[in-house]
């Protein structure tokens, strides 16, 4: 079990689990041993942003897959196999991952209940033979759950040496001693595990029990956005300063928030400062979704993103990143600047690397357009802007369904204004689009204007807008803003392959897409029409006749 400091307690929670070797030999100890200390020091090296049940998947399967290998490549430890039992316990909610026979328990207001389900035969002489374990197999199913926790709440976690001696109304019994708070949890496992031994359990016998004796006042989120409560600084001009920081320029303003170039009175390095319209301080929702703006972009580390600095003292809501000189797409294209196809090959090959960079976190930008990649003067790419940013976080607390259509319309996929939910092919097609204006200043399906309905159709070939675009490159970009999902690239690493490779293995044409599927509501417009002349015709020959 591993109870961690703050803050990752808050941001990944604590962890117990539990093993139990298959067979009992060598290979099953090394097995439950390896994968119970590996899972204990790989989740907590998982990315914040990665939600709990995709951070314990990820690193399970990396344990099964280096089990698997152990036991085919050293004899003495063929068929080296184990159970695993964890749970985390983060906020108000606990998440449990179980694969094999061990067993999680909840005692609730005097109620055993069981959480996890045996992977063993169902067959009365094959109940002890399991169909699942880590180890077992190349490919692992791991069973997920979770729930909400309450005061009181008792978690068990065990191994068959324990449940199959006891009948569940002693471990009950027992486990409602804890919650009564007559013995503790450690007294608890001994008395489990000794009375196992004691009706005759001649498996490994082994108890993990806690007992949940406070929960945090508010949810993991309410954590996060804790800076919420800080007021909003006023309006700043050049000259002033804000917890010692002196503003040197404006750099942004716009109804809700205000971006300034700052001076470090520490360091003298310039930094930018980024914070709400003082007229936002009333609209709690906009303040929490500023700091949870801070804390994505706190986690988007990569030579592709500012870098959060942390502030000496912060005594308003704001938050702080690095400063590099140069301009965005943009601003480049404002400026009259004409993008060779070698810049526009490097530029885009990036910023599908930093859209990668994101999605690896779980973090799904939802705003790529020039406005938001930054050219830096050192020669970097930078992705800015953070603000309609979701992550696997957003999923657990069910806050990924807000605001589908967040961003900037003509940059927005097609999915999206039918209702879909933002994805990573959504993003790779906002990078599309963006390295498609770059190139030919124009929108693959036509500018779109805000609460405009637009229509799809075939996006218009980059080579009308710029004769010079080789014909391997156009194909790269009409796959990238592909009106349906399935004809995009599928992940970021693919969008860069296809422009590393180049001319020397193009991507072939994309396929027209048919006429029912484009514009339905035109093809059946043609039917109607043809049919009422057949049936006029038809009407005139029976006349005649």
């Amino acid at each position: 079990m591993v109870t961690p400091g703050e803050p990752e307690l808050s941001t990944r929670g604590l962890l117990a689990a539990i093993a139990d070797g298959v067979s009992g030999n060598e290979g099953g100890r090394q097995a439950a041993e390896y994968t119970v200390r590996g899972l204990l020091t790989d989740y907590y090296a998982t990315p914040d942003t990665w939600p709990v049940t995709q951070a314990l998947d990820r690193v399970l399967k990396a344990i099964n897959s280096w089990v698997q290998q152990q036991g085919s490549i050293r004899p003495e430890l063929s068929g080296m196999a184990t159970t695993l039992t964890c749970v985390v316990v983060r906020g108000s909610f606990y998440y449990f991952a179980h694969v094999g026979d061990s067993r999680l328990y909840l005692l609730r207001e005097g109620k055993l209940t069981r959480l996890s389900a045996d992977h063993v035969w169902d067959r009365p002489e094959m109940q002890h033979v399991l169909t699942r374990a880590i180890g077992l197999d190349s490919r692992l199913a791991v069973d997920h759950g979770m729930g909400e926790l309450r005061e009181g709440d008792v978690l068990l976690l065990t191994t068959d040496g324990v449940w199959s001696a006891l009948p569940e109304y002693d471990i009950g019994a027992m486990l409602a001693e804890l919650a009564a708070d007559k013995r503790d949890a450690a007294a608890t496992a001994d008395a489990l595990v000794a009375a196992a031994l004691q009706a005759g359990s001649s498996d490994n016998a082994s108890a993990l029990a806690l007992r949940v004796d406070a929960l945090p006042k508010e949810n993991l989120r309410d954590a996060v956005l804790a800076s919420r409560q800080l007021p909003l600084p006023p309006k700043l001009k050049p000259g002033q300063s804000i917890d010692g920081y002196r503003v040197e320029e404006v750099l942004h303003a716009s109804q809700a928030t205000l971006v300034y170039r700052v001076i470090d009175p520490a360091s003298q390095r310039p930094l930018v400062l980024k914070t709400l319209h003082p007229d936002r301080a009333g609209d709690p929702d906009e303040c929490a979704a500023f700091a949870h703006e801070e804390w994505l972009a706190k986690r988007a580390v990569a030579r592709f993103f500012a870098q959060v600095v942390a502030p000496a003292q912060r005594n308003y809501l704001y938050y702080l990143c690095t400063w590099h000189e140069g301009a965005t797409i943009q601003q480049h294209l404002d400026s009259g600047k004409h993008f060779t196809m070698p810049e526009a090959i490097a530029h885009g090959t990036r910023l599908a690397r930093a859209v990668g960079a994101l999605h690896r976190r779980s973090i799904l930008h939802r705003d790529i357009k020039p406005g938001n990649v930054h050219l830096g003067a050192d020669g970097e790419l930078r992705v800015l802007d953070f603000g309609v940013a979701q992550s696997g976080l957003d999923a657990e607390t069910g806050d990924a369904a807000r605001a589908p259509r967040a961003g900037t319309p003509s940059f927005l996929a097609p999915e999206l204004f039918d209702g879909e939910h933002p994805s990573r092919q959504t993003d790779l097609y906002a990078a599309g689009v963006t390295l498609y204006q770059m190139l030919t200043r124009h929108y693959p399906y036509g500018e779109i204007e805000p609460f405009q309905r637009p229509r799809f159709g075939e996006p218009a070939p980059p080579s009308r807008y710029r004769p010079d675009i080789p014909l391997w490159l156009e194909n790269v970009l009409l796959k990238a803003v592909a009106r349906d999902p399935e004809l995009r690239f599928e992940t970021a690493e693919e969008f860069v392959l296809a422009l590393e490779r180049g001319s020397s293995r193009p991507l072939a044409a994309p396929r027209k897409m048919p006429l029912a599927t484009r514009t339905p509501e035109t093809l059946w417009r043609a039917i109607a029409a043809i049919s009422v002349v057949i049936n006029l015709l038809l009407l005139y020959l029976l006349v005649v006749r």
